[in-house]
């Protein structure tokens, strides 16, 4: 039963093998999750040691079972990863060799009961940290139409946003829009269905995207740790980031270049993607995407 809990850690042998893991010594897990990453990176090197961060509090305590086996070896911490300079400040740490972030939505959210997901009637939450206090919730049931609109094509690049945001404020007014599938039932009936009928994903996922991105500020997160992260490598450190969307991978591309005149270098000028023999293993990791930046 245990093993049901933690997700297959997605291009885990090149995260391994970027980050030098093997040479290591002193690494950040920014997105620790079910904890796969940080436990391939302590096998890697007895001398390894690993400061994870997770803003989910019942991802932590999950995970933390998995490493017990690791005991000092590891530092777990409840927190932002744009608060990874305060972390290390904690430690005691001035500069690490290496730092992994792993951006996608793990199979505990979507498998839980937070409105991550399109095929199961959840509350509409989608907080990764359940100590905040904005949920999607609100953002569906008080925000004005026009904002509404900005986020779900903003975040989700949905060409029908203007309509769903319409839809979602006409319904609202009839009585508060309470669950996932409610959401997920108005968009299906504002998008054209010969545009999606027969497709494997559910016309509602880039509106859910655009939700969870707004609801967690996924996006001021990573414009601020990817900097941050950066510049606490030591001289040869690696940062590695794994992307699960366009906007995302973009963002992160972006924010690579814009450090290379600071004493960086891309080591990847095209992002590392998984073999055909992963996604037949593990199908989330199909749109999973790696990018590196190496400290001069």
């Amino acid at each position: 039963m245990e093993r049901e809990i933690y997700h297959p850690p997605v291009l885990l042998k090149e995260a391994i093998h970027y980050l030098n893991a093997k040479k290591g010594v002193t690494f950040v897990d920014a997105t620790l999750g079910g904890g796969g990453h940080t436990e391939a990176i302590l096998k890697a090197n007895p001398e390894n040691r690993v400061i994870a961060i997770d803003r989910d509090e019942e991802a932590i305590e999950r995970a933390l079972k998995r490493l017990e086996p690791y005991g000092d070896r590891i530092a777990v911490y409840h927190a932002n990863f744009s608060q990874i300079d305060r972390v290390l400040e904690t430690e005691g740490v001035s500069e690490v060799d290496g730092v992994l972030f792993d951006l996608g939505v793990s199979h505990f959210h979507l498998r839980g009961e937070r409105g991550f997901t399109v095929w199961q009637e959840q509350p509409l939450d989608m907080r990764m940290d359940r100590s905040q206090r904005l949920t999607a919730r609100e953002v569906v049931n008080e925000l004005p139409e026009r904002k509404l609109a900005e986020i779900i094509f903003k975040y989700g690049e949905e060409r029908f946003a203007r309509k769903i945001a319409r839809e979602v404020v006409r319904r609202r007014k009839v009585k508060p829009i309470e669950t996932t599938t409610e959401l997920a039932k108005i968009v299906e009936e504002v998008i054209p269905k010969k545009l999606w009928a027969g497709r494997k994903k559910h016309p509602a996922i880039k509106t859910f995207q655009a939700i969870r991105i707004y609801v967690n500020k996924e996006f001021e997160e990573i414009e601020t740790a990817i900097p941050k992260a950066a510049h606490l490598l030591k001289g040869s450190g690696r940062l590695v980031v794994i992307t699960f969307h366009s906007l995302e991978d973009r963002l992160v591309k972006n924010l690579f270049k814009k450090l290379e005149p600071e004493g960086f270098k891309i080591v990847t000028k095209k992002p590392v993607e998984p073999t055909k023999e992963e996604i037949s293993h593990n199908p989330a990791a199909r749109s999973a995407k790696l990018r590196v930046l190496k400290r001069l």
